[in-house]
């Protein structure tokens, strides 16, 4: 039987009530966000919790915020919130982003979303997995122009996404204020083509960015790149 957990090198996620388990876009955003100086963090679509947790971890001065839609996925990360080191610097709150920035007057020095993307696939008869996986419930436009209210001036927002719609990011962003500030393009292997996009956007910033490159793998299954570890091996046991 698989195990209903998934073990990191400072805390541990269950997994058993959340619709989306731990994945790599998840750990990818979690490690890549740009975590100095905050203050404030806000996780859209926390799911288990996962990113949440890399944030606390990164930062021992962040107090974070983690905000979903789904019941059982906010029991998951309250759970595993409770369980970790950083309890006193986590909150879970069962509200759709919408919801949560009509009650909250809190700004953030970093906003992080994982938002669901599966656009165009066949929904999932599980009601639950079926919202984590698409975007219905929160298209990317209305990502993008709450998060920016959420945001403080010199606030950052973190997102990844399938690559083919990195160019609707970028070209939606300049409705709500945001400014690309860097990216990052993912390769699964060297032999294949980019999958994900990794976009950090900001209002204060008006100067040019570049894209970063990282390949998961090399030639063969397993044999990771030494910038995926480098840039993992603080979570990863196997790094």
């Amino acid at each position: 039987m698989a195990n209903t957990y998934f073990q990191f090198k400072e805390f541990k996620i269950e997994q058993d009530k959340a619709a989306m388990k731990v994945g790599t876009d998840g750990v990818l955003l979690g490690a890549w966000a740009d975590t100095n100086k905050i203050k404030t963090a806000l996780d859209i679509g926390t799911g288990t919790g996962l990113i949440a947790l890399m944030i606390a971890q990164r930062n021992p001065n962040a107090e974070i915020i983690a905000i979903d839609i789904d019941e059982n996925a906010c029991q998951q990360a309250f759970d595993n919130f409770r369980a970790s080191p950083w309890a006193d610097r986590l909150t879970v709150h069962h509200l759709s982003l919408s919801r949560f920035a009509e009650l909250h007057q809190t700004k953030f020095d970093l906003i992080v979303s994982n938002p669901p993307f599966f656009i165009n696939s066949l929904k999932s008869d599980n009601n639950s997995r079926s919202a984590a996986r698409h975007n219905d419930s929160l298209p990317y436009s209305e990502l993008l122009k709450i998060s920016s209210s959420l945001n403080t001036e010199d606030g950052r927002f973190s997102i990844i996404v399938p690559h083919e719609f990195e160019n609707e990011l970028m070209s939606k962003n300049m409705n709500y204020h945001y400014n690309l500030i860097r990216g990052m393009r993912v390769q699964g292997n060297i032999n294949k083509p980019t999958v994900r996009s990794l976009l950090e956007f900001g209002k204060n910033y008006g100067g040019s960015y570049v894209f970063d490159t990282l390949i998961i793998e090399e030639e063969r299954r397993h044999a990771y790149s030494d910038k995926y570890k480098a840039l993992t091996r603080d979570f990863y046991l196997a790094f």
